[in-house]
């Protein structure tokens, strides 16, 4: 009986929205001697105080409150979190190759860009390289070409491609754990004098 009384009640509420919804009005307007139709939306105010209609403002903070992966490299504690989180999940070579790349990219003299791009090369990009990185073939193909003559975007595509692996996977599984969980609580509950 409960279950029969509830569906009643929320059909009612749904009825009742939608009588409360105005179709909109078609007008013709004439501008520069051209007929045009234009849609004309009738403004309706409804107030609804039902916790279940949530506002737009708290979906807009909701946004606001996960770090984005820029925030994640770039902050320290994040980073840190991050980090130890990638290892868990023993992907580590991940955010290593990351970092590695951006080291790579303030190098100034020929020379170090030369054994800096091998070593690179070694430990993450060569088949069986004992940190490998998922990248496909012709990216390393790519790079191996570019070994001949390292220049500091020799790794870029390789970079960008760990960054959107990083991003589109190990971050969200990231700000849903419970070491990014209580690193935000942490940074919620300390007092600053």
């Amino acid at each position: 009986m409960p279950k029969l009384l509830f569906s009643k009640i929320r059909f009612n509420e749904i009825k009742d929205l939608i009588q409360n919804v105005k179709r909109p009005r078609r007008i013709d307007i004439v501008l520069n001697g051209r007929r045009q139709k234009k849609d004309i939306q009738p403004r309706t105010v409804q107030n609804i105080n039902d916790e279940t209609y949530p506002s737009k403002i708290s979906w807009q903070t909701d946004d606001k409150l996960h770090p984005t992966m820029e925030t994640l490299l770039h902050d320290k504690k994040y980073l840190a979190a991050f980090r130890s989180f990638l290892q868990s999940e023993f992907s580590e070579e991940n955010i290593d190759f990351w970092l590695a790349c951006e080291d790579f990219r303030w190098t100034t003299s020929q020379e170090d860009l030369r054994w800096k791009a091998e070593g690179l090369y070694q430990e993450f990009i060569q088949p069986s390289a004992c940190r490998e990185i998922n990248v496909d073939h012709h990216i390393r193909e790519r790079i191996k070409k570019s070994l001949e003559k390292p220049s500091h975007s020799c790794f870029d595509e390789a970079q960008k491609h760990v960054y959107l692996l990083m991003e589109r996977d190990s971050c969200p599984r990231f700000l849903q754990s419970d070491a990014y969980l209580s690193l935000k609580h942490k940074s919620k509950s300390l007092w600053y004098i």
